[in-house]
Order: C-alpha cells, then structure tokens, then sequence
C-alpha cells in the first residue's frame, strides 16, 4: 500500500488520521466507528483491558483490516520512502514469541540443537541482513547499529542461532532487528515485558532518546500501564472495542486507577481450596532434585555444575538476568530438554532415565512458559486448548469425557474466561491466550507448579487475579511453586525461597 505525497514541509501535520473508520468485515469491527490522529512531534501509548481491543486498532492503523469506502490518511514526511510497510513497523506480543513468521516452531525445538544445521540463521547474519535493506551505510547509521548493540547486549549473541535464544533475548533480537530498519513510525506492543529491570530501563532511556534526535514516532501498546515511560505525551484508551478520544500524559496519570488490592472473590478461593485431592498424588518430600548439573551448548556453558533440591510445601522464585538459563532449568525439569536424560535429575523419587514413563510424570506437572505461548498455533476452541492440559498434548488427540470438560470449566471461571469457551485460540487477544495457557497448567492440579513470566501480557485486574489464584492454590496440600519473572511486584506473597542464576 502507498501513502499520499507530503504537499508540506515543516509544521505539525497528522501522520496517521482515522475519521469514523469502519471495517470492511464484521469480524474486524469496533463498537463505535474508529477516529484516531497521531501528530509528528507525539509519542503515544495505547491503553486497555485484555481483549478491549488494542491489536484491533492497531491493525487498522496499520491497514491490515481494511476500512469501508476510505483508508487511513498517512503523511509520514521528511521519509521518501513509498510504501506503509516501510514507514510504520510493528512489533507484536506473538512476534516475539515467533508468529506467523515462525510456524515451524515448535515446543522443544529451542532445546534440540540437533534440529538445527548450518543453515540456521544466527543474530549477527539477521541484523546484519536488516542493516543492508536499508541500503544506508553511513556513519551515523553505524553509530545507531552500535548503540543498539550496546543497549542489548547484542555482542554475546550475535554467534547465537535465533531458536537458541530465551525469550527475553528474542525480544532484544527483534528490537534491534526493527530499530536498524529506522521506520518513520514505530509500534512496539509490550516492549517491557520478559526483559530483567537493567534491560528495561535501558530501553526506556533508549527509547526517550532517539524519540527526541530521530524523526521517529513511538506508539506503544501497553497492558501494564505503569510501564509507560516518560517520554509518552499522549495516551489513547480502547475498552470494550470503543477507541476513546487521545488525552495528555499528564491528563492520563490524574485519573488512572490504582491497581486493585485484591480481585479473587472469597467464594471461588474458597472453592479452589475444597478441591477435592486425587487418589494417584505423589506424596513425597522431595519433589526436584538435581546434582551438578551441566548445560552445554558447542563452545557456550549455560548451567554449570548447579545443585538444586526442592522440597515439597516449597514456593521458589527463580530468578536471573536474561540468557541465564532460567527456561533451560525448567526444561530439564519438564524433560523439554534432551540434555535431561544425561544429568543427575530425580522427580518426586523417580531418577531421570530409570524407565519412567515421563509422560506419566508430566501428569503431576503444571506448566506454562514463553515458549509454549510461542508454539501454540492450533485454533481450536479455548475449552480444547485448557483440556489439552489434561491429556499432556499441544492438541487434542483424545476427546475428554464430559466430567472432565466440566473441570475445564470451572478453571476458566476461575481465571474470568468462561465465556471464552467457545472462541478460538488464535482469535483470542494475546493477554485472552495466556489466560487460557494459565487454566490449562491449573487444570490438572498438580502438585509441581511451574509458571515462567506467567504474568505476559496480562492487564492490571487480571495480573492481580492470576497473584490471587497462585496464592489460594498454594494454601492446598501437598503443593508446590516454582515461579520465574523479573517483576518483583509480580512475585505471589507466598513465595518462600529464592535461587539466582548468573549468567556464564
């Protein structure tokens, strides 16, 4: 798609101006006809609930969703450059978890290095390929690709094979990789999230510098809304699929509500905690136990001679800056790891690779991570997806019995996506689907849970509920938490012990 050519040179104009649009499809559609202009000179951050219709917007800022009788008006002057695709990049939740762009991915595929040849792309050949499509090879571009590099710590990585890398490395990956293009118009959806806090200020200080020196406009979509950073002048609410009138940074702050306290109604904690118990738990005292244990990747150390044990009744935070092998820990744990069958690992007393079943095991397990929301591509009805949980499969392969569905329900009320049911998984907003991934971890009751940055994506109400939720169900016997996540305001009350990872 072409832009119109700028008739003016100096001033401030609308970028990107939306009156009374309305989608060609009904699917597409808002609640309201959509008016949305963007300035040169602002910065903005778009706010709202999980499902309220965010991406939704964005996507017609972006001329993905087509509008009846009109398009977008866009002026991204001083760029010459011909085509939307090239003036306005955008960075989604699902790109940094691999998106469309990512379909062969698939759960374990980041632990088998055998899966990869020399083929596979490495960060260096990738940014250095973005850095040559925009023919611009000038000093100061090489001064920004060196500040990027800097920021990101993109140097360690740049040898790396981009399925190695953790999910908070992937994002810097993609920063970078979006950044070196040097868009007129830059949309990042929850750039914060799954960066350690030394990274994501660095990316604030990044982001408010080169919002001031480049002719380069920030729009941010942003759940957690005390993630936006001081550099955004404007800010635009979508609920409801209602886009409502843009409003001053300053005019936003004064009226935001606090986070609520609490969410989780003392009728549904309670019934979490009469939960009947199952009659094939496993009852011991240890439920994680590993000795020295090593990671190696070629030339690269990830775990080095670490021992771990785990007791049962324990709540453990696992923490660790970004590529400190945090997700490999709990892929050994989860056997995701091929690796696992060569280390001292025992589970609930049963010593990796004596003859257990693991899938047996994987039973008593709940589990959610960056890398299941990454290889989640099915678009079945969310119900299949949180009975999936049940049968330890990405799909569906054997239909539940009704009792168990009615189980499914109950965990997706519990997680206030009951009537969600229904709807399919890849129609669901981002922060919908891990909701979803939450209740099919929980649906099991296991007596290991396992919950990697389990707050992705989430809103102010509903990381709060999911805070609820971990804590009720830690009141329950005979269970255990291992949670991981560089929010230390996102860490549950009862979290007990604490293991750091240094990264090698």
């Amino acid at each position: 798609m072409e832009h119109p050519t700028p008739t003016t040179a100096s001033g401030t104009w609308p970028i990107i101006r939306i009156h009374d649009g309305v989608c060609s499809l009904p699917e597409w559609r808002m609640a309201q006809p959509v008016n949305f202009t963007s300035l040169n000179g602002e910065h903005i951050a778009i706010v709202g609930p999980n499902g309220g219709g965010k991406t939704r917007l964005v996507n017609i800022i972006i001329g993905k969703y087509p509008l009846l009788m009109q398009r977008p008006e866009y002026d991204f002057r001083p760029s010459l450059l011909p085509m939307v695709s090239d003036n306005i990049k955008y960075i989604t939740f699902l790109d940094a978890y691999g998106g469309d762009s990512d379909r062969t991915y698939f759960l374990q595929q980041r632990w088998n290095r055998t899966e990869m040849d020399d083929a596979t792309p490495t960060v260096g050949s990738k940014l250095e390929e973005a850095y040559r499509r925009t023919g611009d090879d000038t000093p100061g571009r090489r001064t920004l690709q060196q500040k990027l590099y800097d920021t990101f710590q993109i140097d360690r990585l740049l040898d790396k094979p981009t399925p190695l890398l953790s999910s908070g490395e992937l994002r810097k990956f993609r920063f970078a990789e979006t950044l070196i293009a040097a868009p007129r118009v830059l949309i990042m959806d929850n750039p914060f999230i799954g960066l350690d806090a030394p990274t994501r200020d660095q990316l604030r200080e990044l982001l408010g510098t080169i919002a001031h020196e480049l002719t380069l406009q920030i729009i941010l979509v942003l759940s957690k809304t005390d993630d936006i950073p001081p550099f955004i002048t404007h800010v635009v609410e979508v609920a409801d699929n209602t886009v409502y009138p843009k409003r001053t940074m300053a005019d936003y702050l004064q009226s935001r509500p606090a986070p609520p306290a609490h969410v989780l109604s003392d009728d549904v904690a309670r019934s979490i905690i009469g939960l009947p118990y199952k009659d094939n738990e496993y009852h011991t005292r240890e439920v994680v136990s590993m000795r020295h244990v090593s990671i190696r990747y070629g030339s690269r150390t990830i775990l080095q001679d670490l021992s771990w044990t785990v007791l049962n009744g324990e709540r453990w935070a696992l923490q660790g800056r970004n590529g400190a092998g945090k997700s490999t820990l709990l892929s050994l744990v989860c056997a995701d790891n091929p690796q696992s069958y060569a280390c001292d690992i025992t589970l609930f007393d049963h010593p990796r690779g004596s003859g257990e079943s693991i899938w047996d095991i994987k039973k008593h397990i709940g589990y959610v991570s960056p890398e299941m929301h990454r290889a989640y591509k099915r678009d079945l009805p969310a119900i299949q997806i949180v009975a999936s949980g049940l049968k330890e499969s990405i799909g569906l392969y054997v239909r539940p019995q009704e009792t168990e569905y009615d189980i499914c329900r109950f965990w997706m009320n519990v997680f206030g996506i009951g009537d969600l049911e229904n709807r399919t998984f890849m129609k669901l907003s981002s922060g919908q689907q891990r909701l979803v991934l939450l209740a099919r971890a929980f649906v099991k009751d296991p007596e290991l849970l396992i919950l990697d940055e389990p707050l992705h994506g989430l809103d102010n109400r509903n990381r709060r509920l999911v805070k609820d939720i971990i804590e009720t169900f830690c009141r329950r016997d005979n269970k255990t938490l291992i949670m991981v996540t560089h929010y230390d305001s996102e860490m549950p009350a009862c979290i007990d012990h604490r293991i750091e990872l240094v990264r090698h």
